[in-house]
C-alpha cells in the first residue's frame, strides 16, 4: 500500500474511530466512524488503520465485542461490494473457532474501556490539558449491568459530569470535593487531574469500590505534576464505604468538602430520604453548630445582635450576609418524573436549594466520538442549605 495511501492517525475521524474502539461503543457506532475515515464507504485504507492502530496495538480488547465488530464490518463490506483483507476474515475465524459463544459471554464478569476526552483545537487554550489533545482514562468496567453490577456500569450523567470538571477546571481546583455513588470512579479522575485539593469517593456497595480502587490504580495520573498517591495518610484520592441508610453525622463530622458530586443518584424513591439526609450532612459542614434531625436543620444561634434575634453562625459579622458555603452539582437522567419531584420535596423539607443549572452551565463536547451518549439527556442541578428563608423554586419538567 502505497505511504500516501496511508491514513494519519492524527486526522479527527481516524481519532475518532479509535477512541470508539477503545471506548467499547457499539458495533453501528464503529462503523459510521469508519465510513467516515473513508468518505463514505469502509475502504482498504479504513480497514487497515483499523488492523494497525486500532486492534494490534491494543490486544487486550474484549474478544466478545471484536468478534461482534468484525462480523458485522465484513459483512458492511461485502453489502457495499467492496474488498475485506485476508486480515479480518483469519481474525474472525480465529474468535470463531477459539471460543464458544458461552465462554465468550462468561470468561470475564469485568471488561476494560479506555474514556478518552478529546481537547479539538479551539479548545486548546484549557490549562487541563497543555501538552496533549487527548486524555485518556482506563476503567474496569461490568458487562453485567442487568444482573445487579450497576455500580461498576459507565452512566451517561458521570460522563456528564466528568465533562464539566473538565470543562470548568476553576469550580473545582483547590478545593476538597466529595462524590457520592462514585461507581467506577471516573469523576474522581477527573477532579485529580485538575487538581482539587483532595478528592473522596464513596460507594455503599463494597464489590464496587473494590473496583473503584483498581480504577485508580490502573490510572496513577502521570499528568504534568499530578500523581495518585496510593499509601498513607497523604493520599490525593481517597475510597470510603458509605451505605447512605447507615452514614451517620458522627461518621462525615470531619469531612468538611467545598463541592459534593453526584452522578445519577436520584433513582430510588426508597433510597432519597437517606441521600437527602447525607446531602444535608455535607452540605452543612461548614457550620460546625448546625444539626440535622428530623428532617429539619436547626442552629446554635449566634447572640451580638442588638436585636436580640438569633441569627446562624455561618453569617458574615460585617455584612449579614452569608459565608460562601458548600455546592452540590448533581448530574442526573430523568426516568420517572414521580421519583424526582419526590427528590425536590423531600429536599426543600430539608432546607436545601435546588436550582437547575442545565441551560446555564454547559460542558464541551469532549466525548464527540460517543454516539451511546447524549449530553441532552443530562439534567445539571446545584444544591446548596438552605439558612435564611428563601423562595422554593418552581420546577416546570
Amino acid at each position: 500500500m502505497a505511504a500516501e495511501q496511508v491514513l494519519d492517525p492524527s486526522l479527527p475521524s481516524c481519532r475518532y474511530l479509535l477512541s470508539a474502539i477503545l471506548a467499547m461503543e457499539p458495533s453501528d457506532c464503529l462503523l459510521s466512524h469508519a465510513r467516515v475515515c473513508g468518505g463514505g464507504s469502509i475502504t482498504e485504507q479504513v480497514q487497515q488503520f483499523i488492523l494497525d492502530h486500532c486492534l494490534s496495538t491494543h490486544g487486550d480488547l474484549h474478544a466478545p465485542y471484536l468478534k461482534n465488530f468484525l462480523k458485522k464490518l465484513i459483512t458492511q463490506v461485502e453489502c457495499d461490494h467492496g474488498s475485506v483483507l485476508d486480515q479480518f476474515y483469519e481474525l474472525y475465524a480465529h474468535y470463531i473457532t477459539s471460543f464458544k459463544d458461552d465462554s465468550l459471554g462468561k470468561r470475564d464478569s469485568r471488561i476494560c474501556k479506555r474514556i478518552s476526552f478529546i481537547f479539538r483545537d479551539d479548545y486548546s487554550e484549557l490549562q487541563t490539558c497543555p501538552h496533549s489533545r487527548v486524555l485518556t482514562f482506563s476503567l474496569k468496567c461490568s458487562i453485567n449491568m442487568l444482573e445487579g453490577d450497576t455500580g461498576c456500569s459507565i452512566w451517561p450523567s458521570s460522563l456528564f459530569l466528568s465533562e464539566l470538571i473538565l470543562s470548568h477546571p476553576e469550580l473545582f481546583s483547590n478545593k476538597l470535593c466529595f462524590e457520592i455513588g462514585s461507581g467506577v470512579g471516573l469523576v474522581g479522575l477527573c477532579l485529580a487531574h485538575v487538581k482539587a485539593s483532595e478528592v473522596i469517593l464513596s460507594d455503599g456497595d463494597l464489590s464496587t469500590l473494590a473496583n473503584m480502587k483498581l480504577n485508580l490504580e490502573l490510572n496513577n495520573l502521570n499528568v504534568e505534576t499530578d500523581t495518585l498517591q496510593r499509601n498513607g495518610d497523604t493520599s490525593s484520592v481517597k475510597c470510603l464505604y458509605l451505605p447512605w441508610e447507615s452514614a451517620s453525622e458522627s461518621q462525615l463530622q470531619d469531612i468538611m468538602p467545598n463541592v459534593v458530586l453526584g452522578a445519577d443518584v436520584i433513582y430510588d424513591p426508597v433510597c432519597l430520604p437517606h441521600l437527602v439526609r447525607v446531602l444535608t450532612i455535607l452540605l452543612s459542614r461548614m457550620n460546625p453548630n448546625t444539626k440535622y434531625e428530623n428532617g429539619e436543620l436547626s442552629y446554635k444561634c449566634a447572640t451580638d445582635r442588638s436585636d436580640g434575634r438569633c441569627k446562624p453562625d455561618n453569617y458574615d459579622g460585617c455584612n449579614c450576609e452569608p459565608k460562601e458555603g458548600p455546592v452540590a452539582y448533581i448530574a442526573c437522567v430523568i426516568r420517572n418524573i414521580e421519583t424526582f419531584n419526590y427528590f425536590l420535596s423531600l429536599g426543600d423539607k430539608a432546607s436545601l436549594d435546588i436550582v437547575d443549572l442545565t441551560d446555564s452551565l454547559k460542558p464541551m463536547n469532549l466525548l464527540p466520538y460517543m454516539q451511546s451518549y447524549n449530553q441532552a439527556d443530562i439534567k445539571l442541578l446545584r444544591v446548596t442549605c438552605r439558612h435564611t428563608n428563601q423562595t422554593t423554586v418552581t420546577w416546570e419538567l
